[in-house]
């Protein structure tokens, strides 16, 4: 990763997106990390989190999540998901947060050095053109240790530099939990 100590860094997470390639991984991440990793990189000057949430829904398992991400220095951006039945029954949800974070990343680009976007979604490749053209440096966090892959083949070679998630489980990922029945229930063998 090449970053400057004195640049201006601006993260936005396609929560759906990272949320995948996280579990495609097998970690879970630790947001708090990500957060303090890229402050010691640089000047961050904003951190966003964007997302969709079901609409009715008495109780979400995104919404501690988000609620944490809201009172813990990130800037949270939610629209609600319509679910749906598709014409073969099978219901579907729509929530895409694609023009939400390009609009904001446009906005945000010219008072920004770097830009760090997690997404594997190739639909971002021409944002991160018109943003370098700003004189933007963008790299991308997401993975190629998938399978199948959820980095987008365009998306990788339009950026300026590729962080592999992967590559971060010791930074930002949460320790795994201690799964051996015995110490969890205090019983040892003397």
């Amino acid at each position: 990763m090449a970053f400057y100590p004195d640049e201006r860094i601006a993260l936005f997470i396609d929560g759906a997106n990272l949320y995948s390639t996280g579990k495609n991984l097998d970690y879970d991440m630790d947001y708090g990390k990500m957060l303090d990793l890229f402050k010691s990189k640089g000047r961050l000057i904003r951190a966003c989190y964007y997302t969709s949430l079901l609409e009715n829904d008495d109780y979400s398992p995104i919404r501690p999540l988000i609620d944490w991400l809201d009172y813990n220095g990130y800037h949270v951006i939610t629209k609600p998901a319509r679910e749906y039945t598709d014409r073969d029954g099978r219901r579907r949800i729509k929530g895409n947060m694609d023009i939400e974070m390009v609009v904001d990343i446009l906005d945000l680009a010219p008072h920004v050095d770097h830009i760090l976007l997690a997404t594997g979604d190739g639909d971002f490749t021409y944002l991160i053109r018109a943003v370098q053209k700003l004189g933007v440096r963008v790299s991308v966090i997401s993975t190629l240790k998938s399978t199948p892959p959820i980095l987008s083949d365009e998306l990788r070679r339009q950026a300026d530099a590729f962080i592999d998630l992967a590559d971060l489980g010791d930074l930002i990922g949460r320790p795994e939990k201690n799964t051996d029945r015995d110490h969890r229930s205090g019983d040892h063998d003397d």
